[in-house]
């Protein structure tokens, strides 16, 4: 029986409909990630490389990441490399033990909204009378620093950044410690940290607050992470401390590259950095992600002339306590600390650094006087041009109950090292 026209132009006029909304349908990948491990993973660090992602759309799009029951999980793109394209797809999961997961991918034209998991602030004031402003990056000379300046030019005395358990924070005034801020709630800490009601540069941070205040002692160490370079038995601050009016770093620049709900990072670039009639380049990139009471950090070093031991450090201004070092697993070494180091030894509080166990070299002290002290520090292998990753972490009693016992903190962090390790597969459909 032959066709009557109108009808063959309808079901024509249909065909093409359904090719039309073929074509224009968002297209659909599935992730799916399997966990090998015996160990159930939490708030696992999934990072996808643009390059793996296929059905990337034309244009300014963004992920839409959604699992097995419809719910959205957290997501975002960061600029790995700073050339303003974005080169990582960024989420977290939860992994039970020898087991997958599905999730679909779209991409959309609207960003989504999520709660922030991470965040990372920095303000400062172009003079002592002016207020403090929001900023993303700065360059900082080295006859700027604010012993020569008369003021303090920084919120917070440089940039912040934190998760939903912990926060931390740089002293980019040319002393390049790295301090902590203990957390009693797992939203992020007011903008205004650090910020009087004139928009002055106040210390308003150590004292409690409801989501928790500044709670450790640095003094000339490096902190918590900070690091340094030794040679023979010489430790070269990199920079100076509160009192010196030049900074032996010719040009310190710093950036907040992502900020994110899921991943927020930094990075810093030190310029002809002078100790000891020496001169180095230094890279830093610094990244968080939530779920972690740590952080972690990669540094990378130019100009090396080959007698050079990177040393990463951990104050210990208010520990009375031996410090733990702790071989993990075949990756990871660990130096650990447990007491009442806060400030006037007020509360209990775990520190530790993670540190790879291949270029590992044991631990030194720092002296108790001096440009850099107070610390314990991991002596690692370092060679020109070699990122080196690292790990600090932070366990404050008013955080969780449980890190006032000394064996619950050694078993976080043992754990922790556990996920960090935890290898995921990911296949991209």
């Amino acid at each position: 029986m032959k066709q009557k026209p109108a009808l063959r132009t309808i079901a024509a006029a249909s065909c093409l409909l359904a090719f039309t909304q073929c074509q224009t349908a968002p297209k659909t990948s599935k992730i799916t990630l399997s966990n090998s491990t015996n160990l159930a993973l939490t708030d696992k660090a999934i990072s996808i490389d643009r390059q793996q992602l296929p059905n990337i759309p034309e244009g300014e799009n963004y992920p839409l990441i959604t699992n097995s029951t419809g719910d959205t999980i957290p997501s975002q793109l960061n600029d790995l490399d700073g050339d303003k394209s974005w080169d990582e797809l960024f989420f977290v999961s939860n992994l039970d033990a020898k087991a997958s997961k599905t999730y679909s991918l779209q991409w959309v034209e609207k960003r989504a909204e999520y709660t922030p998991r991470t965040s990372a602030r920095f303000g400062k004031r172009s003079s002592a009378d002016s207020p403090v402003e929001p900023a993303t990056s700065e360059l900082l000379p080295a006859n700027e620093i604010h012993r020569a300046l008369g003021y303090q030019r920084y919120q917070t005395d440089g940039p912040s950044w934190e998760n939903d358990k912990i926060g931390f924070r740089h002293y980019l005034d040319g002393r390049n410690s790295k301090d902590l801020f203990g957390k009693k709630a797992s939203y992020m800490s007011p903008e205004n940290v650090g910020i009087n009601a004139q928009g002055a540069v106040e210390d308003n941070y150590h004292v409690m607050a409801d989501w928790g205040r500044d709670i450790l002692a640095v003094g000339n160490s490096v902190g918590i992470g900070g690091y340094a370079l030794m040679a023979g038995d010489s430790l070269m601050r990199l920079g100076v401390t509160t009192n010196d009016s030049l900074n032996n770093v010719e040009t310190t620049k710093f950036a907040i590259t992502n900020e994110g709900p899921v991943k927020s990072t930094l990075s810093y670039r030190y310029e002809n950095w002078h100790p000891a009639g020496r001169s180095y380049q230094v890279d830093e990139t610094t990244a968080i992600w939530p779920g972690m009471y740590a952080y972690q950090n990669t540094v990378k070093f130019s100009g090396l002339q080959g007698d050079e031991t990177l040393v990463v450090g951990l104050v210990n201004i208010n520990n009375q306590n031996p410090m733990e070092e702790i071989a993990v697993n075949d990756d990871w070494m660990v130096l650990l600390t447990h007491d009442m180091q806060t400030y006037n030894r007020g509360w209990w509080l775990g520190l530790a650094i993670i540190v790879p166990r291949a270029l590992y070299e044991g631990y030194t002290e720092a002296p108790q006087t001096g440009k850099l002290t107070n610390s314990f520090l991991a002596k690692l292998k370092v060679e020109n041009d070699m990122p080196v990753t690292y790990y600090a972490a932070a366990g404050w009693e008013l955080s969780d109950d449980r890190f006032k016992s000394h064996d619950y903190w050694k078993s976080y962090v043992e754990n922790l090292v556990q996920q960090l390790s935890a290898k995921v597969d990911v296949s991209i459909q």
